[in-house]
């Protein structure tokens, strides 16, 4: 599962139309990328690749009167509102993808109801716990990685982000079921959350790397 992919379309939604430079900013503002692969180039492919599968709808906007080229504005379509939810919950739930699939999911939580968030997050907690099981049928973390020579530093390694990962999603569900944070089905989930820059406003973790199409 690709990242890229959930935080273009989360990003564009945030907008409700965006052009590319936006949906760049939005994201070098959460710092998307230094834990994901939200570069530049593949920031204004995602968003390319998404008109042409359907799931954004590229509208040309005219230049300025101050001069200067058209820029694309993206809208998200109703089977890339669809595409959205889709990876949302399926990243929440897998406990085998990259971190940067959950770090995306995280940043849009709270675009789910809480209940369902709740769901999604117990359901990981029960995956990781299961696929913990099966490692340590073979492996027995007591007895150290020595029984399988260095090769068992990966078995303890697994079976140790395993625990981390299921902790903290413990931690976290604690935390929705304690009330925090506003879901979709309480209210806006981003009052008074600075989470997207208003048009003009100022980056101040922008890389300053300049890509071809950052006029458009």
């Amino acid at each position: 599962m690709s990242a890229i992919r959930l935080l273009v379309l989360g990003a564009v939604r945030r907008h409700g139309r965006a052009h590319g430079y936006q949906v760049r900013n939005d994201l070098e503002y959460w710092g998307a990328h230094e834990w994901s692969s939200a570069k530049p180039g593949s920031i204004y492919h995602a968003l390319k690749q998404l008109g042409r599968q359907g799931l954004l709808h590229a509208h040309e906007i005219a230049p300025s009167t101050a001069g200067g080229p058209p820029r694309t504005e993206y809208e998200m379509t109703a089977a890339g509102t669809e595409e959205y939810f889709r990876l949302l919950r399926a990243s929440l739930t897998a406990y085998d993808q990259k971190p940067d699939v959950l770090a995306s999911a995280l940043g849009f939580l709270v675009d789910l109801e809480r209940a369902e968030a709740l769901e999604l997050l117990r359901e990981r907690a029960r995956a990781i716990r299961e696929w913990r099981k099966t490692v340590t049928e073979y492996y027995a973390p007591q007895d150290g990685p020595g029984q399988f020579g260095h090769i068992g530093e990966l078995m303890n390694l697994w079976v140790h982000s395993a625990e981390a990962g299921a902790e903290w999603t413990d931690g976290l569900i604690r935390r929705l079921e304690g009330g925090a944070y506003t879901f979709a089905d309480e209210g806006d989930p981003f009052a008074g959350v600075h989470a997207v820059l208003a048009d003009g406003e100022p980056n101040p973790y922008a890389t300053g790397e300049r890509h071809p199409r950052d006029e458009r």
